[in-house]
């Protein structure tokens, strides 16, 4: 039985990939934060680990804890958190914190699982970037620069272990249904005074009402079971692409970023 490894299965893409790939035959290491959450995942007959990504200590053990329980074929970095806010209103703590989570506890947690690959002789990494990982849009600075960051790192770890048996794949989801917007709160509130920022009047007309209103879902959106799809396919192709594109939106953007000049982008940008 082939065993995979999958951070942020407390809801969302990741928790619809954690079933969809235990149906598939998979032994599911799920990893969350929360207790309930992990109590939940035990309760439907998978492996849990807690994990918190901003921490070292707790990258470490979980680590240790999911090579203690055998052979890991494959690791799927799905864990990450937003914190919306115009970028001139983002302090530096509130940067630091969300790169801590999003880029250098998976960075953190994809080492300490590439010795294991290179000693089988194989492996699978993939990384769960974004449609924002190929555009930026207003609101979301803090989101793109992990994503951005995310991506160039995946690129150069991918020439990187050519020839090692190891295989690094990028999927690329726009408009998914998940928590990310709720989850995102209390990162804004903690970091973001909108209140005394010279876009106050915008926050209150636009981005206030998208958080704490309720809503439909997003023009294009998916629901979590088509990135689940995706997941599987980039773990068992004998030959996985390196990039794995999802929705709408993340094929115009790639289609857009090649094809179309800045100022078209931006214009673009401004009007999502």
């Amino acid at each position: 039985m082939r065993t995979v490894l999958i951070t942020g299965c407390s809801s969302g893409i990741g928790l619809d990939a954690a079933r969809h790939l235990a149906r598939a035959g998979w032994r599911v290491i799920a990893t969350c934060r929360g207790d309930a959450d992990l109590d939940a995942r035990r309760a439907e007959r998978m492996l849990a680990l807690p994990l918190d990504l901003s921490d070292p200590e707790s990258v470490a053990v979980c680590a240790d804890k999911a090579l203690a329980l055998g052979p890991i074929d494959a690791l799927v970095n799905n864990a990450a958190f937003a914190l919306p806010g115009a970028v001139e209103d983002l302090p530096r703590e509130g940067l630091r914190a969300i790169f801590e989570a999003n880029l250098f506890g998976t960075h953190d947690l994809t080492r300490r699982l590439i010795p294991h690959f290179r000693q089988q002789g194989a492996g699978r990494i993939v990384n769960v970037s974004s449609v924002l990982g190929l555009v930026g849009i207003p609101w979301r600075g803090a989101y793109v620069a992990t994503k951005f960051a995310l991506e160039g790192l995946t690129d150069v770890l991918r020439i990187e272990m050519r020839g090692t048996g190891i295989s690094v794949i990028l999927i690329q989801p726009g408009p998914i249904t998940s928590r990310i917007r709720a989850n995102s709160i209390p990162h804004f509130e903690r970091w973001i005074d909108w209140q005394a920022s010279p876009r106050a009047g915008q926050y209150r007309d636009s981005l206030l009402r998208r958080l704490y209103e309720p809503g439909g879902p997003d023009r294009f959106e998916l629901p979590a079971s088509a990135a689940a799809a995706v997941i599987l396919r980039a773990l068992e192709s004998p030959r996985p692409r390196a990039r794995y594109r999802l929705t709408r939106p993340t094929t115009m953007a790639e289609i857009g970023r090649r094809l179309l000049p800045t100022a078209a982008l931006d214009w673009f940008a401004r009007r999502s």
